[in-house]
């Protein structure tokens, strides 16, 4: 099974937040409502400085994501 990238999600006992999870490595959590990321693994140090810069386009790509997904829902 060839699984997306990116996901939404939402929860009951949190229903202001929606979250993009992101399935590629690394895997995160991204709150949309106020930006906070959550890795989904375990990531070195060496690791944690090549992907900062990653991550700003990898979040920027979940935003992107989420934007398309509401306005096709909202058609």
């Amino acid at each position: 099974m060839e699984l997306p990238k990116f996901v939404l999600a939402d929860n009951t006992d949190f229903p202001d937040d929606v979250y993009v999870i992101h399935l590629d490595y690394p895997r995160f959590i991204l709150n949309v409502q106020n930006d906070e990321v959550e890795f989904l693994e375990e990531v070195d140090e060496t690791e944690e400085i090549e992907l900062t810069e990653e991550m700003e386009k990898l979040v920027v790509k979940a935003l992107e994501f989420y934007d398309r997904e509401i306005e096709r829902f909202e058609e």
